[in-house]
């Protein structure tokens, strides 16, 4: 007995002993190997994105980990820096890219890693790449479309392909990244992301993978998301709920976007020297489609199948009793002329406007009141918006086709046919307006022209026009029965407008015909021939042109039209007036004063 528990004694001391030397043997062997696969495996990370990139980028990082049981390793201080030495020599050849990248981040996570396979077969593959918090900057070169030479353009694969026969990376995630695009002559970021996250899936390099059509970038996708970005500065909240996108789908929909003014109008306006229009944006959601994002990266063109946008509901509003900025020319800012400025060429086959509802709201000191003019569901489609050189070359018409619901009441269909090519910014537009009854539109009329119309209805509105910076010229069908209108003038200090009565009965018995047409007669034309001051807009002009024609067919075509240089002027002697009355009746009220004592 005491024979066989001495026997198991031995037996288990030869057990740990054994057990003890081979933990010590294999401890040995896992530095050895970290000692010896560390620096291999930092010198051909370095390599493979020299020889990948043809020498453009540059690989640096601090200290590289490795757990050799587990497959995972970690890399500190990592950034990848393009050599602006091959930069020049590929622009000098005509094959530089649009686009360099720097990339810094302080950790990046290799997880699965086969590091057997990866030394002794030349094969990669690893579960998953990621790096949390990087800095990430695109900077954009305005340089000219590279010259492709398949003669002796190398696929990634086959620069890698020396020391490497495949790397296959299942995921790689890209956590809160700070993301600036950024101009490369001025080095300013022309936009900054905050919180990006991105997602590449299934990224596989090998000898048929650089031949397969279904990848992009040898991967099945990139996906990208941003969520909860706000931002304010001294007028405006933004927001906007989450961008999300795919490479591979080529698509991205932003959704929840607003940008909220953080004073009422009145206010807001009298914060600014000068008159400025105040927004009041918030859209549902904004998706692109058939995004040619390969071309925006090789050549810095963006170009979308279609863009949709809405629903949606915009207020604009803008302070009449401020003056425009000086030397202040808004025809630059007509669509398709701003689109002509944009440093980013654009082509977008169809913009899709879906159920928008749109308020634009002036207020006239001269009244003190605020009148509203309503589009609402507003949709339609504009075909062909570009500012490339060579699609324009090939159809210099933009195309938009639109109906709204106007003042809540009526319908009204409108097509414009912009000219992309022409440099006073021409554009022809023609449709027509549904029956209403007129006075509907004394919301407008009273507190900004100061006429309240009494009776008249409208059977249609068709125009025809075409127009430029310079001003419009066409012509006006106004259909319309039984009108009559009443001249009001302003009250004092905010008090109810009041009518001019012998005015009103000389402009309804001389001047204003009761229909159009008249019993036995023909239908009027309205001839549109109006000059648009720099301060007019590209909305005010396209509806200033109708609007003149209105008057024509009315009679009122001999009462000039005030510019809005005209009408400030008129208000800047309104002000003046006002303020002389108030000193006239503090002083007559001083005056009692002083006799009663």
């Amino acid at each position: 007995m005491e024979q066989e528990k001495s026997g198991n004694k031995r037996w288990w001391k030869w057990l740990l002993g054994s057990l003890i030397f081979f933990l010590f043997l294999l401890g040995g062997t896992v530095i050895y190997l970290h000692a010896k696969w560390k620096p291999v495996i930092a010198e051909k990370l370095k390599a493979g994105i020299l020889e990948g990139s043809g020498g453009l980028y540059t690989l640096n990082f601090k200290d590289i980990h490795l757990q050799l049981f587990s497959g995972t390793a970690s890399i500190d201080e990592m950034s990848l820096s393009p050599d602006t030495a091959v930069f020049n020599q590929l622009k000098l050849q005509g094959k530089a890219p649009i686009h360099l990248f720097q990339l810094k981040v302080k950790k990046l996570q290799v997880n699965h890693l086969g590091l057997v396979k990866a030394y002794f077969k030349k094969t990669i593959h690893i579960n998953s790449i990621v790096l949390d918090q990087p800095s990430i900057n695109m900077i954009h070169y305005k340089l000219k479309k590279k010259i492709k030479d398949s003669t002796n353009s190398k696929t990634v694969y086959q620069l890698l392909s020396k020391s490497l026969r495949s790397l296959d990376i299942d995921a790689i995630r890209i956590v809160n990244a700070d993301f600036d695009y950024i101009d490369a002559a001025s080095q300013q970021p022309l936009h900054r992301i905050k919180k990006l996250n991105l997602n590449i899936k299934d990224l596989l390099i090998d000898s048929l993978s650089q031949f397969d059509t279904t990848r992009f970038l040898y991967t099945k996708d990139i996906s990208f998301e941003v969520n909860g970005y706000q931002a304010k500065d001294k007028m405006y909240f933004k927001k906007l709920d989450t961008i999300t996108g795919s490479l591979v789908n080529r698509n991205v929909l932003l959704k929840g976007f607003k940008m909220i003014p953080r004073y009422p109008d009145l206010k807001f306006s009298r914060m600014h020297a000068y008159g400025k229009d105040r927004y009041n944006l918030d859209f549902d959601q904004i998706s692109l489609r058939g995004v040619d994002f390969p071309g925006f990266l090789d050549e810095g063109t963006f170009h979308a199948k279609k863009i949709s946008i809405g629903p949606a509901k915009l207020g604009i509003f803008l302070n009449r009793e401020l003056p425009p900025p000086p030397n202040l020319n808004k025809g630059k800012n007509f669509p398709h002329l701003a689109l002509r400025r944009l440093n980013l060429p654009v082509i977008v086959d169809t913009l899709k406007i879906d159920n928008i509802d749109l308020a634009y709201t002036e207020y006239n000191p001269i009244s003190q009141q605020k009148g509203t003019i309503y589009f609402q569901n507003l949709q339609g489609q504009v075909l062909h918006v570009s500012n490339d050189s060579l699609t324009v070359l090939k159809n210099k018409y933009a195309i938009a086709n639109l109906s709204a619901l106007v003042m809540k009441k009526s319908r009204i269909d409108i097509k414009i046919d912009f000219n992309l090519t022409d440099p006073n910014g021409a554009f022809h537009y023609s449709g027509g307006v549904a029956a209403m009854d007129l006075t509907d539109l004394n919301v407008i009329s009273k507190p900004l022209g100061l006429i309240e119309i009494e009776s008249g209805k409208m059977q249609k509105v068709d125009f025809d026009i075409q127009a430029n910076t310079h001003g419009s010229k066409g012509k006006v069908h106004f259909y319309y029965s039984d009108l009559k209108v009443k001249l009001l003038k302003e009250g004092e200090d905010g008090a109810p407008a009041k009518k001019k009565g012998l005015l009103s009965f000389l402009a309804n018995k001389l001047l204003i015909v009761d229909a159009n047409p008249l019993k036995g007669e023909a239908p009027r034309t309205g001839i549109v021939t109006f000059e648009r001051s720099p301060a007019a807009s590209f909305f005010n002009l396209l509806w200033k042109g109708v609007f003149v024609g209105m008057r024509e067919t009315v009679g009122l075509g001999i009462v000039p039209v005030k510019t809005p240089e005209k009408a400030m002027e008129v208000i800047k002697d309104k002000k003046e007036e006002r303020k002389e009355k108030r000193a006239k009746r503090e002083q007559k009220r001083a005056e009692r004063r002083k006799n009663k004592t």
